[in-house]
């Protein structure tokens, strides 16, 4: 195993607390490469390093979207065994029964394949609209429990009523009074034998803890009060409904970060159940919603981005607290439903993507070539470099910014030429990086150089965008784990953020995990001339896929979902290239029809006028219509070059004449448009 001095693999993973955020899944091989086991460590394993190469095989480039849905069934497994675990502790007579709420993660792929996962277990879906309603309707091959949640009018109630006579149990959770009345016109209109079963939102006072701790609350934005419960108790029987009420829900928010708030919305949660089946509800179900926070930052703490408890003690809490309620009131237990999405996809997917460049503050060399009849402010700053110490390092520094301030006002006045004061702040910057690191050997650092290293980091830039494959880090500040997939047995000795592709200054990633605290750098490796650096971000299979916009039209990526066969080798069970430049110009109006017409003229124009021949206008031509077919990222190759296949879409697309087709790319853009929302929802499950 080659390694850089003392470093090894081991050192890597405990700088980046892969074992934290990362077990059982991710983990640094003896050869310096990031490793995913998704059955665990006893399972199969792949460098990421192997996948991208694989990718590249088929024509696909980075960056590149990996899915594992080996990870998907580890996750509900985690999930169901802690829940049998402690209704086998505590002799808890009911059933557990997972939903997935679509919302999370609407990918077909990524339902399919939790639904697979969750075959044995009977894994159920939860909806919050009309069109993630008709999606499940299509998905579900098998009966199963439907959880129907959000504001609803007829149409979504009589979605409900097809999904129950195709044989699914259909739960129609009540989030406000008035939907009992758009309730009984439709059962009335379509008869009581399709009629859903119902279920009762509670808006608890316990409120979560996190960001979304506002989604329960006195204020939330969904629920029925007590008051509003006991009204809803007495329509429903006004209506003739009651004995369809099933199911009592709540929701104290997402990512809910400690474990108390659970114990004290589960205590009241199982009391309202308890006295709403004394008021005549036939309640069997508590569903308690969704929360189940996901460490981010692996530090195990009440920190935003991370969670201070387990599965185990989340299962065990919600298990006892409800079996103790239903047996003080002498009452049996119900069946639990959970509607965990976060802490079962976020795992399964990440992003590779590759260092195309590096923006340093110095450049290493250039203040080590003393030149002749230097200017004195030059050879200041050599002097003050040379000097610095354990013992001077603060006094260096300062005088280091003295000379900084007198270079800018000589250079302003004409008395120093250009040149002479780029080499001035390549020895300035040299003198900070120096002092960052004698800072690093200190007992004590002092106020001044604190965070210095951070203020003089690099900027890698990488070729993605922010905005589009982690926005939940651009809208909310959240931390996804960041690291290198190769190069572990090297030591990371270079310090920088990660700029994105984007024309934007919010379209970096700044902000990465740490065991104690929040850094504001990562470590990574400085670039070699040739060879291709990528890093990895982590845990980004919850919300961000849907929640991704398209900032300078950046479109969907590259997408490989990898499994193994039956020799433990790596497989790709789906690949799917990501969105030409044609498909994202036209979810913003710039349909097929309208670019022919537009290229059309203007190369008719200039063949016309004689600035080009008809054989270089009909090269032209083919040009732009490569370019149509091409990545919206940065590649190696030409776009003359791109995949046949696309190229054939962009020719499939194009309609005879030059009149806008009714449809085509462009009536994909509300579709587009309604997932391309903002990431600061308070009521994400």
């Amino acid at each position: 195993m080659a390694t850089s001095g003392s470093w090894s693999p081991d050192k890597s993973a405990e700088l980046y607390n892969l074992h934290g955020w990362g077990d059982p899944y991710f983990r640094s091989g003896p050869d310096g490469l990031l490793r995913v086991t998704p059955e665990g460590e006893d399972g199969p394993s792949v460098a990421l390093t192997e996948v991208v190469d694989m990718a590249r095989g088929r024509g696909m480039s980075l960056p590149l979207l990996i899915r594992f849905d080996g990870i998907l069934g580890s996750r509900l497994r985690c999930l169901t065994d802690a829940f049998g675990k402690a209704a086998e502790e505590h002799g808890y007579a009911g059933r557990y029964r997972p939903v997935y709420p679509i919302k999370v993660n609407q990918q077909r792929s990524v339902v399919e394949g939790l639904l697979e996962a969750g075959r044995d277990v009977g894994l159920g879906l939860e909806v919050g609209s009309k069109p993630e309603l008709l999606a499940v309707v299509a998905l579900l091959e098998r009966p199963s429990l439907m959880v129907c949640n959000g504001y609803k009018d007829e149409s979504y109630i009589e979605g409900a009523v097809l999904a129950t006579r195709l044989g699914h149990e259909v739960v129609v959770v009540i989030e406000k009074p008035s939907e009992i009345e758009t309730i009984r016109r439709v059962v009335e209109r379509e008869g009581r034998d399709a009629c859903p079963f119902l279920g009762l939102r509670s808006r608890l006072v316990a409120r979560g803890a996190g960001r979304w701790e506002s989604s329960a609350g006195d204020r939330a934005k969904f629920g029925l009060s007590a008051t509003q419960l006991v009204e809803a108790v007495a329509w429903l029987r006004d209506v003739d409904l009651l004995e369809r009420v099933r199911l009592l829900h709540f929701h104290i928010g997402s990512q809910i970060t400690a474990i108390r708030p659970w114990k004290e919305a589960l205590k009241e949660a199982s009391r309202m159940f308890v006295e709403l089946r004394r008021m005549g509800c036939p309640l069997d179900l508590l569903d308690v919603g969704g929360g189940l926070a996901v460490d981010y930052d692996g530090s195990s703490t009440n920190f935003v981005s991370s969670r201070n408890y387990t599965e185990q003690e989340y299962a065990n809490d919600v298990v006892w607290t409800v079996q103790d309620a239903c047996r003080k009131a002498e009452q049996p237990v119900p069946d639990i439903v959970t509607e965990t999405g976060r802490a079962l996809v976020a795992h399964h997917s990440l992003m590779v993507v590759e260092v195309t460049g590096c923006s340093r503050l110095s450049r290493d060399g250039v203040v080590d070539d003393v030149g002749e009849d230097e200017a004195d402010i030059v050879t200041a700053f050599r002097d003050n470099l040379e000097r610095m110490a354990q013992k001077t390092v603060l006094e260096c520094y300062h005088d280091a910014l003295s000379l900084r301030d007198e270079l800018l006002q000589r250079f302003k006045l004409g008395l120093v030429d250009l040149p002479t004061r780029a080499l001035c702040e390549n020895l300035f910057f040299a003198t900070c990086d120096r002092a960052a690191k004698v800072a690093a050997q200190l007992d004590y650092v002092p106020e001044d150089l604190e965070g210095l290293h951070e203020r003089i980091a690099d900027i890698y830039f990488c070729n993605f965008s922010v905005f589009q494959s982690a926005p939940d880090h651009w809208a909310i500040r959240q931390i996804f784990p960041v690291m290198p997939i190769h190069r572990l047995d090297e030591e990371p000795t270079a310090r920088a953020v990660l700029g994105d592709m984007t024309c934007d200054s919010d379209g970096r990633i700044d902000r990465f995990a740490d065991l104690r605290d929040v850094k504001n750098v990562l470590e990574v490796h400085p670039l070699r001339d040739g060879e291709r650096y990528m890093l990895g971000i982590f845990l980004v299979g919850a919300y961000q896929e849907t929640l991704g916009d398209l900032h300078n039209l950046f479109g969907d990526t590259d997408t490989v979902h990898v499994g193994f066969d039956a020799a433990g080798r790596p497989t790709f069970e789906h690949a799917l290239h990501g969105e030409p430049v044609s498909k994202v110009l036209g979810y913003v109006g710039y349909d097929q029809a309208w670019l022919g017409a537009r290229y059309d003229a203007a190369l008719d124009r200039l063949v016309v006028s004689g600035e080009l021949t008809s054989e270089d206008a009909a090269a032209i031509r083919q040009d732009l219509r490569h370019g149509l077919a091409d990545n919206t990222y940065l590649t190696e190759r030409s776009v003359r070059s791109v995949r046949a296949d696309d190229l054939a879409e962009i020719e499939d697309d194009e309609p005879d004449d030059a009149a806008p087709a009714a449809g085509g790319a462009a009536a994909d853009a509300p579709a587009r448009e309604a997932a391309s929302g903002s990431s600061g929802s308070a009521g994400r499950g």
